[in-house]
């Protein structure tokens, strides 16, 4: 099984380097980064078919920026992860009054979201 995912247009073996999407509702096709799984109402496309891609009259082609460069991370996306690991095992901040910070009140649920009020506007 090969790890490279292929062009989706028939008889092309070239490597995938963006993903087509159509949106029906707005008659719009979506041609952005290749996508991180292949899904199966998306077309992955070579660097040409997706160059050459035009859409049906009356819709409109969105061309997201397709980076043909491998995908690492930049100092800053680093920097930001340490950051977050800092505040995480940071104890939590003490009141000004001397007492420790409410927990948020939970206000409202939906499936597995849940929205929060803030203790400070309580």
């Amino acid at each position: 099984m090969s790890l490279v995912r292929r062009c989706s247009r028939t008889a092309c073996g070239r490597p995938a380097v963006a993903t087509l999407t159509y949106v029906y509702a707005d008659s719009t096709a979506v041609l952005g980064p290749l996508a991180i799984y292949a899904e199966p109402h998306c077309y992955d496309l070579c660097a040409e078919h997706s160059e050459r891609l035009t859409a049906p009259r009356g819709w409109e082609v969105v061309r997201l920026t397709v980076d043909s460069g491998p995908i690492r991370p930049s100092g800053d996306d680093l920097e930001a992860l340490a950051n977050a690991v800092r505040e995480a095992a940071r104890p939590p901040a003490r009141r000004q009054d001397g007492g420790s910070p409410a927990d948020p009140t939970e206000v409202g649920r939906r499936g597995h979201l849940r929205v929060l009020r803030s203790p400070d506007t309580q």
